[in-house]
């Protein structure tokens, strides 16, 4: 007769798609997601993060003439940020927060890849075709030369062990806090934004290794881990080449919801209990990532672009808020 628990069962036997070391850990997978989002939440509201302050933050970026495909092109993502924000004042309406969680994160998440869409097609006219290219080039085209509000500013230039630890210094000294306790001030905070960030480097250094070893110049050296100079010499290769920066976050965030096992977010009698608040949370951080989005955008399309764009949504908007109840002067 089968006994114990279904979280127990995994945790000892594994699925057929992860082995039972990946099974996420209930005192870790889920505090972690909530208490990240809750610093954020704390952050953005401390700082006072959207599109008011965005104007002033951009206030010298250049206003260009665009031509009509590029604007059509921020216009379309801005308002794919703005339909994900009304998906999770739907979310928010849920009694139990457990069923409609993972759903939440990626509405948010992809809230956040059309915002960031949005500023590089302002930017430069392109539309990187996936999400990798979309992060680094948000990276290098707005995080690198300081265009970017914290708390979203943080990013990490080489995933070097040695680089890691230095470019975590500076996050790590305005503030200390594990992601398991819930955050509960400022400092706290960013304490949790730090520990997600230096997470967000292990997986990413992880992941690199395991791009390494399946290489033919890896393979040829016949060996199975970095322990020889010759492969050491090809994992470091392949962490100078790679940066960090919110998008990657962001993405692993999503990356965690979608994809890891049904158990995550949907298990224990605790999870809504847990779950109090993270969609208020998720649409706090949405609505002042995006408003710092829509400012970028308004300073380089001009006044009169903007403002016809806002006042188009509110005539002929379907969705249950327009760009007016968001991004406001």
């Amino acid at each position: 007769m089968t006994t114990g628990s279904l979280y127990a069962r995994m945790r000892t036997h594994g699925t057929l798609s992860e082995p039972k070391e990946d099974i996420p850990d209930a005192v870790f997978a889920l505090p972690s997601t909530v208490h990240w989002m809750r610093a954020m939440a704390i952050l953005v509201t401390s700082l006072d993060v959207g599109f008011g302050t965005g104007r002033g933050f951009y206030q010298r970026v250049q206003r260009k003439t665009l031509p009509e495909p590029q604007l059509n092109s921020i216009y379309e993502q801005l308002l794919f940020a703005l339909n994900q924000l009304a998906t999770l004042d739907v979310l928010a309406t849920a009694a139990n927060k457990a069923d409609v969680a993972r759903n939440g994160i990626v509405a948010w998440y992809y809230g956040v890849y059309g915002a960031a869409s949005a500023m590089i097609a302002a930017a430069d006219g392109s539309f990187p075709e996936t999400h990798a290219a979309t992060a680094r080039q948000w990276d290098r085209q707005f995080v690198v030369p300081g265009l970017v509000m914290p708390p979203f500013a943080d990013r990490i230039d080489r995933l070097g062990k040695a680089d890691v630890e230095e470019a975590l210094r500076g996050p790590r000294a305005r503030g200390k806090h594990s992601l398991t306790t819930r955050p509960e001030t400022v400092n706290d905070a960013w304490g949790c934004m730090a520990e997600y960030l230096s997470g967000s480097a292990s997986w990413e250094q992880w992941n690199l290794q395991q791009s390494v070893k399946d290489a033919p110049a890896f393979r040829a050296l016949g060996v199975s881990d970095f322990k020889t100079k010759a492969a050491r010499a090809l994992r470091d290769e392949a962490f100078n080449r790679r940066g960090l920066c919110f998008l990657h976050e962001a993405f692993r965030y999503r990356g965690k919801a979608n994809y890891r096992d049904a158990i995550y977010l949907a298990y224990g009698k605790s999870v809504p209990r847990t779950l109090d608040g993270f969609i208020a949370d998720l649409r706090v951080v949405l609505a002042a990532f995006s408003g710092m989005a829509a400012a970028y955008c308004a300073a380089r399309v001009g006044r009169e672009e903007w403002d016809w764009f806002v006042g188009d949504l509110a005539e002929r908007g379907a969705i249950s808020i327009s760009a007016a109840d968001v991004w406001s002067r």
